[in-house]
């Protein structure tokens, strides 16, 4: 049976790694706030989320750890409001996006071209498919998170496993998320989204770099 992209996954098991717990965590929220803007609740959530840079759950990469202190201290001393102003000038905009989101565009240079057929194929390899109330196309970097996050945390192991995760990474987002984020974070609108973008490239940073160790 086909899995929608936006189902809940299973918790990794107690023997999991927590590196594993931390990396999908994270997908998601980065998923979370690259398809809509946060909600006070969200904000207030990670607001309330120990810094990285501190205590012994801190990751080894500085970049890393400085990108989330960021994005607690916007998160701490803004509004939903705030965020949602800037999300629609930045990724929505007036007949066009500011900023776009979408796979596509930054490996062809244009929407719904041949990027997003083999990601659909792909997708269809792996048996899963959007949920109905997804209107974004597979390739929008939402989506695409949501994905890696199933094949970190995902219960069916067939799929959710290390080797999955290196060939959907290095086929279908490696090429072109840190185009992205350079074009959010150089944006003059982004404000509240340069921290996201700080994030987001500091993480695939180390994402790139754990794929290339995987043989």
């Amino acid at each position: 049976m086909e899995k929608k992209l936006d189902e809940e996954v299973t918790s990794l098991s107690t023997d999991g790694l927590e590196e594993d717990v931390a990396r999908a965590d994270l997908y998601g929220l980065l998923a979370a706030l690259f398809y809509q803007a946060p909600d006070d609740d969200l904000l207030h959530r990670i607001a309330a989320s120990a810094a990285y840079g501190t205590g012994s759950e801190a990751p080894d990469n500085a970049a890393l750890t400085q990108a989330w202190d960021e994005l607690v201290r916007v998160a701490s001393s803004s509004s939903a409001k705030e965020w949602a102003d800037e999300y629609q000038e930045l990724f929505i905009g007036i007949g066009k996006p500011e900023v776009f989101l979408y796979g596509s565009y930054y490996q062809s240079g244009f929407m719904n071209e041949k990027p997003l057929v083999r990601l659909r194929d792909s997708l269809q390899e792996l048996g899963l498919e959007a949920a109905e109330n997804i209107t974004e196309s597979e390739d929008h970097i939402s989506s695409l998170c949501e994905v890696m996050r199933y094949l970190i945390a995902g219960d069916d192991l067939a799929i959710a496993n290390l080797t999955q995760q290196k060939k959907f990474f290095d086929e279908h987002l490696r090429s072109w998320v840190q185009e992205l984020c350079d074009a959010t974070d150089v944006h003059p609108l982004a404000n509240h989204y340069r921290s996201v973008a700080m994030l987001a490239k500091a993480f695939f940073e180390v994402e790139a770099y754990a794929m290339d160790m995987v043989e």
